[in-house]
C-alpha cells in the first residue's frame, strides 16, 4: 500500500539529459590476428585475419564498429626496428575492406604490456622491455596510418595487468600518447585500464588515468566487463553456479561509469560476452547493453572471427544460423544521442510503506515490505547510479564499496529511503 508523504528528496528518472552526445556505434571484436603462441608465426598457420565474409556478416547485422586485435611481435618483429611491411599491408587491406563497407576499425594492440622475446614474455619495465620500446612502436605505426580515415581509434594496449613499479600504466600511456601525437593529431587514443581493464576494479587500479594529458583532447578510456563469477570470461560453470543475476553487468560497470561522469571523460567497453547455452545470459547482456546505451557508452562484443570453432562466446554463425547472442546485439547498434540523468525535486510523491534499517549503515541494510528477489537501485546524492542489488532474505548485502555519504534507495523508480553511511 502506498502513502502520500511530503519528503524533501525524490529521485526522478528523466529522459532529457544535461549532456548531449552524438550517437556512437556498437560493434564486435574480430579475432584471429592475435592468435597463436609462435611469434611472429606464419600467416594462416599460426594466426589469421578476418575476411570479407566476417565483415559482410556483421555489416548485415548493423554492427559497424570492429575492434581488430593484433600483436606487437608481428607488426614490429625487432624492438625499435622498422614496421613489418607484410603485416602492415594486411592491416591496411583489412582497413580498406572495412572502409568499402562504411565500417570503422579500432586497432587493438593485444599484448597485455608484454612482448615475447626469445621465447619469454618480457613485461614493460623489465631489463629487456621499456616504455620507450612501446612508444617507438606507436610513433611509427601512427605515422604509417595517420591518413586512414576509418580508424575509429588506436587501442594502445589490451588488458594491462600485474605491472612493474618502475613502468606504471599511467607513465606508459602518457608516453604513447605523446608519441602518437607527433604524427597523428586527429585519431582517438583509447586507453585501457589496469588489472585486465576491469570496470569493477577501476577505482582501485585505474582512477589516476584521469590525469593523462592529450594536447588534442581526444582520449577514450576502455574497460572490460564479463559476467561470470571471477569476471574472467571463461564461464566454467552454469549461470547459477557463476552467481549471475539479471543486472550483474550493470553493477560491474557502474564504478567505471561513475568515474567517467565525475571526471567528464569518454568511455568505451572493449570486451563483453556471454555463452549461448542459457537464455538468462541473454537477459544479462541485454540489460547491460541497454545501460551502456543510456549512458552514451558504446562497446564491442567478444568475439567474432574465422577460427573460433565451438568457443562458447563466439558470435559467428554456424551453417548460416545466427548465434543467440546476435538477437541481442542487433537491438543495440548505437548509443543514445542524449543520456538520461537524475534530478532531485521537492514535491509530494508516493513512497512505499517500508522499514529500512540500520540507518546509518555499514555493509548491509534490511528492507522490510518488498518481495523476495526484487532488484533495488542505489544512487548517490548527485543522482548517479552506484549499484543494483537483489533483495535476499530482506537484506541488501555487499555495500562496503560505498564511500561514506548519503544515498537514495529506489525500487521500480520509486524512492524507498534516504540512507547514510
Amino acid at each position: 500500500m502506498k502513502n502520500q508523504i511530503n519528503i524533501l528528496l525524490l529521485l526522478v528518472i528523466v529522459l532529457s539529459s544535461v549532456n548531449s552526445f552524438s550517437q556512437t556505434p556498437f560493434g564486435v571484436n574480430l579475432a584471429g590476428a592475435e592468435f597463436g603462441s609462435n611469434m611472429p608465426g606464419i600467416i594462416n598457420v599460426d594466426y589469421t585475419y578476418p575476411t570479407v565474409t566476417q565483415l559482410d556478416y556483421y555489416q548485415s547485422k548493423g554492427l559497424n564498429l570492429v575492434r581488430l586485435p593484433f600483436r606487437w611481435e608481428r607488426i614490429q618483429p625487432i624492438l625499435n626496428g622498422t614496421i613489418d611491411t607484410d603485416e602492415l599491408l594486411r592491416i591496411k587491406d583489412f582497413l580498406q575492406i572495412a572502409a568499402d563497407r562504411n565500417m570503422e576499425v579500432i586497432l587493438d594492440l593485444h599484448n597485455y604490456c608484454r612482448y615475447k622475446l626469445n621465447g619469454i614474455y618480457e613485461i614493460i619495465g623489465s631489463n629487456n622491455l621499456s616504455i620507450e620500446n612501446v612508444t617507438d612502436l606507436w610513433t611509427k605505426l601512427s605515422f604509417e596510418l595517420n591518413n586512414v580515415s576509418n580508424i575509429w581509434g588506436y587501442g594502445i594496449m589490451n588488458e594491462p595487468h600485474d605491472l612493474l613499479s618502475n613502468a606504471s600504466l599511467f607513465d606508459t600511456a602518457q608516453s604513447i600518447i605523446n608519441g602518437i601525437r607527433i604524427h597523428d593529431q586527429n585519431t582517438k587514443i583509447i586507453v585501457g585500464g589496469d588489472s585486465w581493464s576491469s570496470a569493477e576494479r577501476w577505482m582501485e587500479f585505474s582512477a589516476n588515468l584521469k590525469d593523462l594529458s592529450d594536447a588534442y583532447n581526444n582520449l577514450i578510456f576502455e574497460a572490460h566487463v564479463y559476467f561470470d563469477n571471477d569476471a574472467s570470461g571463461t564461464y566454467n560453470e552454469d549461470y547459477d553456479l557463476e552467481g549471475a543475476y539479471p543486472n550483474i553487468g550493470i553493477d560491474r560497470v557502474t564504478p567505471f561509469i561513475n568515474w567517467l561522469q565525475t571526471n567528464n571523460l569518454n568511455g568505451f567497453i572493449g570486451e563483453y560476452g556471454v555463452p549461448a547455452d542459457d537464455t538468462r545470459w541473454l537477459t544479462v547482456l541485454d540489460n547491460f547493453l541497454n545501460h551502456l546505451k543510456q549512458n552514451c557508452i558504446n562497446g564491442t562484443y567478444w568475439a567474432g572471427g574465422p577460427w573460433w570453432g565451438n568457443y562458447i562466446l563466439s558470435s559467428e554463425p554456424i551453417n548460416g544460423i545466427d548465434k543467440p547472442q546476435i538477437s541481442v546485439l542487433e537491438k543495440h547498434l548505437t548509443t543514445n544521442s542524449s543520456c538520461p540523468t537524475l534530478s532531485i525535486k521537492d514535491i509530494n510523491v508516493p513512497i512505499y510503506e517500508l522499514k529500512t534499517y540500520p540507518n546509518p549503515f555499514n555493509n548491509y541494510i534490511f528492507i522490510e515490505g518488498l518481495d523476495e528477489g526484487v532488484s533495488v537501485a542505489i544512487y548517490d546524492i548527485q543522482g548517479r547510479l552506484m549499484m543494483t542489488r537483489i533483495l535476499k532474505n530482506s537484506i541488501i548485502n555487499n555495500l562496503e564499496i560505498l564511500k561514506n555519504g548519503t544515498y537514495l534507495v529506489t525500487y521500480n523508480n520509486t524512492l524507498i529511503a534516504k540512507i547514510i553511511k
